[in-house]
């Protein structure tokens, strides 16, 4: 049996094994114990695709394809955004507007 090691996502170390795994109670985070990708590591990156289906990825440009309200602002349909960044969660795609930083639903933009 492996000694725990720090949990690489939170760096604590209050991990402990649990079979074939390691797991953090602290954040939750599980991996394998002999240092493999298990198969949550495997699908942390879903394929995103844009309004028309076109995979995106960091650093693409695209365009809003409809007026979204936003914080008290009106984002106008045609801004464009310059770079993309991926990030997990409801809203996957971080961006910057007009010097303001936005999240945003793939299904809002286009790839350009």
């Amino acid at each position: 049996m492996s000694t725990p090691s720090a949990c690489p996502v939170c760096t604590l170390e209050n991990t402990y094994q649990d079979g074939a795994l390691f797991i953090c109670p602290d954040c939750g985070h599980e991996w394998a114990a002999d240092g493999a990708a298990s198969d949550a590591d495997e699908e942390a990156a879903p394929v995103l695709k844009d309004a028309n289906g076109q995979i995106l990825a960091d650093g693409d440009s695209a365009i809003l394809i409809k007026d979204l309200k936003v914080r008290g602002t009106v984002l106008k349909q045609g801004a464009k955004i310059k770079s993309i960044r991926l990030v997990p969660g409801d809203h996957p795609v971080d961006c910057k507007i007009d010097g303001q930083g936005y999240l945003l639903k793939a299904e809002f933009i286009k790839k350009t």
